[in-house]
């Protein structure tokens, strides 16, 4: 039986996120700048995205390019930024072939002018897809998004359209970056590394986390099976006990 064959079709999460990691090391294996790395890592990203769709998922978030990755050295993120655009350009076409909506987060403005404008067309032309919705967190930091939301909150206090009372959980999450995207149930980190690196840190208070020894670049369908799989057969107790789980 098939990796694919042992999922259970009626247990898929919602959500899965994905911490990409690993390209600069999986250069260096083969002898080539970091820059190579980042290169090669679009065959993974192509064959995750159209194999999540293939399954049924709702919501695939990327960690593409964090906050922190501007302090890279300059040829590095500037190469970045290149193959950033050229990658939507060229894989705008699937996602329409896919009926897959591309989405973004993050503090987008500091994208370069023609990496920022290519991402805003992709984002327009597939807004009417429905098959799944493919989220790029570029220049995204969660600490970021996080301050970001108390300072809308502090403004609406100061300005008298809500009082401190009536903050809860529900408008934190409303006021975040990703307000129109579910929680994601699993978090997926590739290359062995066990830190969730400022991603999403609100978000998946209560996500499953899946580590893959897997080097971004080398990350395929049958590794994305099998994070689901180990997802399905855990037991997800949300601060409850297993007896109070099976109960229901």
């Amino acid at each position: 039986m098939s990796l694919k064959q042992q999922i259970n079709p009626t247990r898929l999460p919602k959500h899965v996120a994905i911490i990409m990691d690993g390209n600069g090391r999986w250069a260096r294996t083969k002898g080539n700048i970091r820059v190579f790395g980042h290169r090669s890592a679009i065959k993974a990203v192509r064959d995750t995205t159209e194999s999540a769709a293939e399954l049924g998922l709702d919501y695939l978030t990327l960690f593409a390019f964090s906050t922190e990755n501007w302090n890279r050295p300059k040829a590095e993120v500037n190469a970045l930024m290149k193959l950033l655009v050229e990658t939507i350009r060229k894989e705008t076409a699937t996602l329409m072939d896919n009926d897959i909506k591309l989405n973004a987060i993050g503090h987008l403005d500091r994208l370069p002018g023609n990496c920022g404008n290519q991402l805003k067309e992709a984002i327009e032309l597939t807004s009417g897809n429905q098959r799944m919705t493919l989220t790029l967190a570029l220049s995204y930091g969660a600490r970021a998004d996080i301050t970001d939301m108390v300072r809308k909150l502090a403004n609406s206090v100061k300005e008298g359209v809500i009082s401190p009372e009536d903050i809860n959980e529900k408008m934190v999450s409303s006021h975040l970056s990703t307000a129109n995207i579910p929680d994601p149930e699993l978090l997926i980190r590739t290359s062995g590394e066990f830190r969730v690196s400022n991603f999403l840190l609100w978000e998946i208070a209560y996500s499953e986390i899946f580590i893959t020894k897997k080097l971004w670049p080398d990350f395929r369908r049958e590794d994305l099976f099998e994070a689901i799989i180990d997802f399905q057969q855990r037991e997800r107790r949300f601060g409850k006990i297993s007896e109070q789980i099976q109960s229901n």
